[in-house]
């Protein structure tokens, strides 16, 4: 199964701009593009919908971040797992405003 990213829009491949579309942020976009590249799945993860949705799909594929998936699980994951989740199923989830847990120590109740 390819690895997965998914990549939210607003904050992370562009500049938070809501509802407008910012500026982009070239270094998560060439990032994104290289991870293509080497064969990982894009999907774009974005809470966007309708004419908001279509501008954002539209603005990434004129700075070339073309997705495999839009707010939607992979083909391949559907199969593995035999069903649709909720949550999109992906390896890495890029998001600015991710917050990562820090591992509990060993010795933890």
């Amino acid at each position: 199964m390819r690895k997965a990213i998914a990549i939210d829009f607003d904050g992370c491949l562009c500049e938070n701009a809501w509802p407008e579309i910012g500026a982009p942020h070239w270094d998560v976009i060439h990032a994104a593009q290289f991870a293509q590249r080497q064969g990982t799945a894009l999907l774009l993860w974005t809470c966007r919908s309708g004419e908001l949705l279509e501008a954002a799909i539209a603005w990434c594929r004129k700075h070339g971040v073309i997705f495999d998936a839009i707010n939607e699980n992979l083909p391949e994951r559907l199969e593995h797992y035999g069903c649709e989740s909720r949550k999109v199923s992906a390896d890495e989830y890029w998001d600015d405003n991710a917050v990562r847990k820090p591992e509990a120590p060993t010795n933890a109740v």
